[in-house]
């Protein structure tokens, strides 16, 4: 059984905190879970509680994966306290390392993130790159998978990490299933840009919404940027800058987004084949939907519609 170590340090929040034993806890027995501090005492929260852990720094010598989860903003430094420290010091060589939120900030003044990818909550990007400039920080994703350390954004992307790092261990199928156990979305399109605080819009009211609207109710048919920015009755620098203000995706990016869940609406709640299904969303073949499907959620469409409906598939197996 592979064993989750969650590090609670200070000023935790509850709800990143619990996220490790929820999500991999749901995963019908593949994982144990369990939680300690730097010194085995209770770890304030960023609630009105204290919560009393079962271990000391000790256990993370036997982890397969250890999850720093959140913390207060406030307690984050560019150098460790000397009892965390010593905690990190017990991990083995080779153990995956996760991070929710600010929990990036104990891997990067570890020295652990260094001219390597990762991620934080954006509303601290500024300050992670001021301490920990070596890191590569990417503020506008969920998470970042570097191999052995993955970090996640802010509060709910903790979700997202476990997910993923349970469909990288187990596949497809069991983490939509501890998706569904859990009423979380087993995927989620986009990244941090769509959270960011957005300026108030410029005095002539320029706007994408109405060709967004118009863009999901033709998504069957070829959309080029000329028939965007002109329905917007924008130019295209003009159009493609304002629709990445406000969405924080290129046209191109947010049309395939729009179209693969669309398929998967589609796979779903119909028994249309997988050309038809194809032809609906806006994809030119089949192969085309099985790439952009695969890319997205890492999963064939046969086998999605396998996860999320009742009734056998007849035809045959897709590769």
């Amino acid at each position: 059984m592979h064993r989750v170590v969650v590090l609670a340090l200070d000023g935790v929040y509850p709800f990143e905190l619990g996220m490790p034993g929820r999500i991999f806890g749901a995963a019908d027995g593949r994982y144990e879970v369990i939680t300690c501090s730097v010194d085995g005492r209770p770890v304030t929260t960023s609630a009105d509680f204290a919560v009393a852990v079962r271990h000391g720094p000790e256990v993370l010598r036997t982890a397969d994966s250890v999850v720093i989860p959140a913390f207060t903003p406030e307690r984050a430094s560019p150098r460790l306290e000397p009892r965390t420290a010593a905690a990190l010091a017990q991990i083995r060589p080779g153990t995956r390392l996760m991070s929710i939120c600010t929990g990036a900030f104990v891997l990067a003044a570890a020295g652990l993130l260094d001219e390597r990818p990762a991620t934080t909550h954006w509303m601290l990007a500024g300050q992670f790159q001021r301490w920990f400039p070596a890191v590569r920080l990417d503020p506008d994703v969920l998470f970042v998978d570097d191999g052995d350390i993955l970090t996640s954004a802010g509060a709910a992307s903790g979700v997202d990490l476990c997910l993923h790092v349970l469909r990288k261990d187990h596949g497809s199928d069991l983490a939509n299933q501890v998706a569904r156990k859990c009423v979380v979305p087993p995927w989620r399109d986009g990244g941090q840009a769509q959270y960011i605080e957005r300026p108030v819009p410029d005095a002539a009211g320029l706007s994408t919404s109405v060709t967004r609207h118009w863009i999901l109710d033709n998504l069957h048919v070829p959309l080029g940027l000329a028939d965007l920015a002109g329905h917007a009755r924008m130019s295209r620098r003009t159009f493609t800058r304002k629709f990445r203000e406000e969405t924080g995706a290129s046209p191109g990016q947010w049309i395939t987004r729009q179209r693969v869940l669309l398929a998967r609406e589609l796979l779903e709640s119909t028994d249309l084949s997988v050309d038809q299904v194809a032809g609906r969303a806006g994809f030119a073949t089949a192969a085309s939907l099985r790439q952009h499907l695969h890319a997205a959620i890492g999963v064939a469409p046969l086998a999605y519609r396998r996860t999320f409906q009742a009734a056998d598939e007849s035809g045959p197996a897709e590769d």
